[in-house]
């Protein structure tokens, strides 16, 4: 009996060039912004392998990296930079809805995308836009549309925040906090946190996590809403096994050089799922952002981010 072989002729050049882009990304020289437009410059240039679900990929390595950093968080600071962010992050997420709402009038834009903008914008970008979208029946195009923006503003927020943290001089948990509210995605608030610093970085991925909590609640908000299906909320389990890691670390503490490298093999995964997720960004993207979701989504960020940095800075 015959088999098919596959032909990797055709696919040995791209697939080096990509393998070995991707590689590279594990090395301490290649910081998170370089990996991202590594990533999106071998998309622009047609480099990126297609046979492959790159987003599904990266959605599984973010998920494991993001539990491998459980087992670098103390306990008792997690516990503790959670009840001095729980309101920040209830307030951030309630205003950016509200505002979202609003602008989406007065821009004029399609009910269900502006909706899905506010959402990844309150709470944790693609991964709420993912749980919202199918609760309240968008569109493919509604959601395709919404992420796109949402991409746009997580690269630039990857290089902008620490330019703005170093020059404002914040601490590492205030810039951690900041990071942590402001930022969309959590791969993007990872990777400007991590390159501010470990502390900034364990500060901004529990406070993340504990907003991406949320992403349940306004799931099942938005299908009331829209009279959609609260039986498609998706549940993050990854936000789960990323508190268990913690626990494990604290009731076994006699482990600790495993989970310091469990945690920096995790910070350089990170990396690469910066440069997967810039292989995804391709010009015909950026351009079906379009200009009034964009705007859209430009105004909530800066009304967002400014806010809470003015609050960090200024009241706690």
């Amino acid at each position: 009996m015959s088999t098919v072989q596959p032909n990797f002729s055709k696919l040995t050049p791209k697939y080096g060039i990509f393998i070995t882009a991707a590689l590279l990304c594990l090395l301490p020289v290649v910081s998170s912004p370089i990996a991202l437009v590594l990533g999106f410059t071998l998309a622009t240039f047609g480099v990126v392998p297609t046979q492959f679900n790159l987003a599904a990929l990266t959605k599984k390595l973010l998920s494991y990296s993001i539990i491998g950093l459980g087992f670098g968080i103390q306990l008792d600071q997690a516990i503790e930079a959670s009840k001095q962010g729980f309101g920040l992050i209830v307030a951030s997420i309630f205003f950016t809805l509200v505002l979202g709402y609003v602008f989406t009038k007065l821009l004029r834009i399609e009910q269900k995308t502006g909706h899905l903008i506010a959402s990844g914008t309150a709470i944790c970008g693609g991964s709420a836009i993912a749980a919202v979208a199918p609760a309240i029946n968008a569109k493919d195009d509604q959601t395709s549309l919404a992420l796109a923006t949402v991409f746009v503003l997580n690269a630039i927020a990857l290089f902008i925040f620490p330019v703005i943290g170093h020059f404002f001089e914040m601490s590492q948990h205030a810039f951690g906090t900041w990071a942590a509210i402001a930022i969309h995605d959590t791969s993007s608030v990872v990777g400007a946190a991590g390159a501010y610093g470990d502390e900034a970085l364990k500060t901004a991925t529990t406070l993340k996590l504990a907003r991406a909590l949320w992403i349940i609640p306004i799931a099942f908000l938005s299908a009331l809403m829209f009279k959609g299906n609260s039986k498609k909320v998706g549940v993050p389990f990854f936000i789960l096994f990323y508190c268990i890691a913690i626990v494990v670390a604290y009731l076994l503490p006699n482990f600790q050089p495993f989970y310091s490298a469990v945690f920096s093999l995790s910070k350089r995964l990170l990396v690469v799922c910066l440069f997967l997720i810039g292989s995804g960004i391709t010009i015909q993207k950026l351009r079906a952002a379009g200009i009034q979701p964009l705007l859209l989504g430009v105004l909530l960020w800066v009304c967002i981010g400014s806010s809470s940095f003015a609050y960090i800075q200024f009241f706690s």
